[in-house]
C-alpha cells in the first residue's frame, strides 16, 4: 500500500529506518551497506527529508549523523502510519484486550532498528497470560501482515535483563500511558 503512495523504494526504507524508532541514528555509508543502494540516491533523499526538516543531524567525527526529527509537527502521524503498514498496531490493539495482564510491548529486531523484514520480534511484559489467545492472535495476525510473528513473555522483573541484552527495543505500548 505504501508503496503506491511513496514511488521511492529508497525513501520508504528511511523512513522506516528513522520514524519506526525515533532513536535510530545512521550516516550514508551505513545506509548503503544496509540497504544495498547507492549513496547519490540514498543522499538525495536524505537532503529532501533534511530540508524538510523531518532529519536532524549532527557531526560525530567526520560523519554525518541522521536522526529522526521528534519536535517536527508530522513525525506522530508519519510513526502512525508506519505502523499501520508493519501491521504492528493491530496485533497491539487485539492484544491488549484479551491477553491478561499486559504492562508494556516492546518491538526488538529489525523492525526496531529501523529495518523492514518478515519477521517481527515482540516482547510482551505482564502476568497471567493467555497463551491460547496469543497463538490464535499471531496466527491471525500473520496472515492479515503476511509477515512472520515471534514473540515471548515476560514478568516486570525479567524486562531490564531481557532488554539489556537486545541491541535495540522500542516501546509500542505501556498500560501507564
Amino acid at each position: 500500500m505504501l508503496e503506491s503512495l511513496i514511488t521511492s523504494k529508497t525513501r520508504i526504507k528511511l523512513l522506516l529506518k528513522f520514524f519506526l524508532n525515533s532513536q535510530t541514528k545512521a550516516y550514508l555509508r551505513n545506509l548503503e551497506t544496509e540497504f544495498g543502494e547507492s549513496t547519490n540516491s540514498i543522499r538525495i533523499e536524505l537532503n529532501r527529508f533534511e530540508d524538510a526538516g523531518l532529519l536532524s543531524s549532527s557531526f560525530v567525527g567526520n560523519k554525518k549523523v541522521y536522526q529522526a526529527n521528534t519536535q517536527h509537527p508530522l513525525f506522530p502521524d508519519i510513526h502512525t502510519i508506519l505502523l499501520k503498514y508493519t501491521g504492528i498496531d493491530k496485533i497491539i490493539d487485539e492484544v491488549i484486550i484479551s491477553i491478561g495482564t499486559l504492562r508494556k510491548t516492546f518491538v526488538t529486531g529489525d523492525f526496531a532498528n529501523g529495518r523492514s523484514g518478515n519477521i517481527i520480534d515482540i516482547v510482551l511484559e505482564g502476568e497471567e497470560f493467555d497463551y491460547a489467545f496469543i497463538s490464535k492472535l499471531v496466527h491471525k495476525a500473520e496472515e492479515v501482515t503476511s509477515l512472520k510473528i515471534r514473540y515471548i513473555t515476560i514478568s516486570p522483573n525479567e524486562e531490564e535483563l531481557y532488554l539489556k541484552n537486545k541491541e535495540n527495543s522500542l516501546l509500542i505500548w505501556s498500560a501507564e500511558n
